[in-house]
C-alpha cells in the first residue's frame, strides 16, 4: 500500500475511533469533572480536525493554503497521539472507577486504539521515503511538539497558591513558560514557512536555545520538588487533589528535561557531526 494511501486510511480510522469514544462517553451522561471535559475535548478535537484534514486533501484545497501542509499534519498527528494517550490514561483511572460499566470500558479501549492509529500516522509521515520532509516531520520537530504539550500539562496542574508562596516555584514556572514559548514559536514559524527568514544562523540558534532550555529544566527538576513538597505531606483524604498535581508537575518536568536533552543531542549531531552530502 502506498504511504499516502496508508496515511489516509489511518486518519479515517482515527476519525472513527475518536468519534466512537466521544459518543460512548456522551451517552453515559455529563460530568462536572475537569478531567472528563479534557477527555471529551481531546476526542472531539482530534476527530473534527482529522476530518477537516481529510476533506482538504480530498478536495486538494490543502495545496492552496499558505502553510507548510506536511509540517502542519505531522505536528497535529503528534499532538493528537499525545492528547489521546493522556485521555486513555486519565479517563479509566480518574474519571470513572466502574469495571462493569460497558460503555466506559469500550470508550477507553477505543481511545487506546485511536492513540495507536495516530502513532502509526506519526511513524508513516516521519519515515516517508524519497521525499524531503519538513522540520516537524523530523525527530527534533516531533520533540518540539512533545515539549510544548508536556508544558501544557504542567500549566494545568500548577497550584497557584503554593507557587505564589515560594520564589523557587516561581522560577520553575518561569522556566516552563519561557521554554514553552520557545517551542511554540518554532512550531508556528515552521508551519507558516517563516523559519528560513531568520537573519541569523538558524541551526546554531536552535542548538543554543536547546542547551539553555535543558539547563533551565535541570534546575527545575531539582528546585520544584524541594519547594513543592517541603513540609507538605500528602493529605490522607486526598483523592486527585492539588498535591497530586504537584507530583504530576515533578514527573512532567523530568519528562521535558529528557526531551530537551534528546533534542539538544540530536541537533548538535546534525549541526556539527553530519556533513551535508
Amino acid at each position: 500500500m502506498a504511504v499516502p494511501v496508508a496515511v489516509s486510511v489511518v486518519r479515517g480510522l482515527g476519525v472513527a475511533l475518536t468519534c466512537v469514544s466521544f459518543s460512548l462517553v456522551a451517552s453515559v451522561g455529563h460530568s462536572s469533572s475537569s478531567y472528563w471535559a479534557w477527555c471529551m475535548f481531546s476526542w472531539c478535537f482530534c476527530c473534527l480536525l482529522t476530518l477537516l484534514i481529510l476533506l482538504l486533501e480530498l478536495s486538494r484545497l490543502s495545496q492552496r493554503l499558505p502553510i507548510s501542509w506536511n509540517d502542519f499534519t505531522s505536528a497535529f498527528a503528534m499532538l493528537a497521539a499525545l492528547m489521546l494517550l493522556a485521555a486513555s490514561i486519565i479517563y479509566p483511572s480518574v474519571v470513572f472507577s466502574c469495571p462493569a460499566c460497558a460503555h466506559q470500558v469500550a470508550a477507553s479501549v477505543m481511545s487506546c486504539l485511536a492513540f495507536l492509529a495516530y502513532s502509526v500516522e506519526v511513524g508513516l509521515t516521519w519515515t516517508r521515503p524519497g521525499e524531503i520532509s519538513g522540520f516537524l516531520s523530523t525527530v527534533p520537530g516531533l520533540l518540539k511538539v512533545l515539549e510544548a504539550f508536556v508544558a501544557c500539562i504542567i500549566f494545568i496542574c500548577l497550584d497557584s497558591g503554593r507557587v505564589a508562596t515560594f520564589g523557587g516555584l516561581q522560577w520553575c514556572v518561569a522556566v516552563y513558560a519561557l521554554c514553552f514559548s520557545y517551542s511554540l514559536i518554532i512550531i508556528i514559524l515552521t508551519v507558516g514557512h517563516l523559519l528560513n527568514t531568520c537573519p541569523c544562523p538558524l541551526n546554531q540558534v536552535l542548538v543554543g536555545c536547546n542547551v539553555l532550555a535543558a539547563v533551565m529544566y535541570a534546575t527545575a527538576v531539582v528546585v520544584w520538588p524541594i519547594y513543592a513538597f517541603q513540609n507538605n505531606p500528602r493529605p490522607s483524604s486526598c483523592h486527585h487533589c492539588a498535591w497530586d498535581g504537584l507530583l504530576v508537575v515533578s514527573f512532567m518536568t523530568c519528562v521535558n528535561l529528557i526531551a530537551y536533552i534528546l533534542d539538544t543531542v540530536y541537533s548538535v549531531r546534525l549541526v556539527f557531526f553530519i556533513t551535508p552530502s
